[in-house]
């Protein structure tokens, strides 16, 4: 059979179609450069304008920068300085929730400038008290930090629960309670008041009769494996000793032919190991349970005290001479703003 060949009529549409494809091809590209020099225009045109404006009313935020800047001198010479100081501490037995709370309360305090209320709940004087500004409490944690939490948190479940635990949610849903280390701050206008009022925080959170019944129940539990470790130890360090006695005991017997009992060796020598895997197993749990005992030997463990003086807060952002000649800026570029569109809507009423 002979092969068909294309008609011209059939070819002649083809060159059409892809004519008109490279058309709308080019016509999208045009209409996408115009756009996007119209944008740039208008991004042209509005700095245009703001330069206009700057130029315009150059002087008046000159004036209004100058003004500012002599207040914000004025307000910092006369100003009453404030310190800040940091404390690091551990909380255990579950006492994060009331630590917050703690602090949240002598904040409110402090914000409401309650000097008597803060006085008798710091035991400091009323002068004392007045002085203090703000507390802030927050966690203190890192990624590292997180790892071992998650890592902890994992030890403590079951093989078929933890196919369940994803790392990733667990550290994305990381609660700042469940943070080992937390910051408290004080600022306040006296830089020795908050290394008076430590023990106070400290003693609200330690005379709690739940925390202190979980610390005795701790402590018992501690000691309780403590001994139970140690009477371990005594009946492996009994069994070496009972092994050694048997083995010398064969020794001592004659050799009777050339029997050699391999077996029975082998398997006094895996007994032995065994005891010393024990002993050293047993060592480290006792070292653990030291730690442990370290670590809970108090409700809410200081890592990190108050210094004995505060550091002054300082620092540009923090500066009157900063921030009330930026604020007389932004009062002076407001009023010009709406001067200038009243006059456009009267303007554009007029037309």
């Amino acid at each position: 059979m002979a092969n068909q060949q294309p008609t011209p009529n059939h070819s002649s549409s083809e060159e059409v179609d892809l004519g008109q494809l490279f058309q709308l091809i080019g016509n999208g590209f045009k209409k996408l450069i115009r756009f996007i020099g119209n944008i740039l225009k208008g991004i042209f045109h509005m700095v245009i304008l703001s330069l206009l404006f700057l130029q315009k009313h150059f002087l008046k935020f000159v004036i209004a920068a100058v003004l500012g800047l002599a207040l914000g001198i004025y307000l910092d010479m006369v100003k009453e300085p404030k310190y800040i100081s940091t404390m690091v501490v551990e909380p255990n037995f579950n006492s994060v929730q009331q630590l917050y709370n703690n602090v949240n309360f002598y904040n409110e305090l402090a914000r409401s400038e309650d000097s008597i209320a803060l006085a008798e709940a710091m035991e400091i004087s009323v002068s004392e008290a007045s002085k203090i500004k703000k507390f802030e409490v927050e966690s203190y944690s890192d990624e590292n930090q997180k790892v071992q939490l998650f890592d902890k948190f994992v030890r403590s479940l079951d093989s078929t629960t933890k196919k369940a635990i994803d790392m990733e949610n667990y550290l994305k849903n990381f609660n700042a309670m469940d943070s080992r280390f937390h910051t408290i701050s004080v600022t306040a206008a006296d830089n020795t008041v908050a290394k008076k009022i430590q023990p106070s925080i400290i003693k609200s959170i330690s005379r709690n009769e739940y925390f202190q019944l979980q610390q005795s129940i701790s402590d018992l539990n501690i000691s309780l494996q403590d001994s139970l470790y140690k009477k371990q130890l005594m009946e492996v360090d009994s069994l070496q000793h009972l092994y050694k006695r048997v083995m010398e005991k064969e020794a001592e017997k004659p050799l009777q032919g050339t029997n050699i009992s391999l077996g029975e060796n082998n398997g006094q020598e895996n007994k032995e190991l065994a005891l010393i895997n024990q002993v050293d197993k047993l060592k480290q749990n006792l070292v653990l349970l030291n730690e442990e005992r370290a670590n809970k030997s108090s409700i809410l463990n200081v890592i990190s005290a108050f210094p004995r003086r505060g550091v002054e807060i300082k620092g540009i952002l923090n500066s009157n001479k900063f921030r009330i000649p930026l604020g007389f800026i932004g009062i002076t570029l407001l009023f010009l703003s709406l001067l200038g569109l009243n006059s456009y809507l009267k303007n554009y009423k007029k037309e």
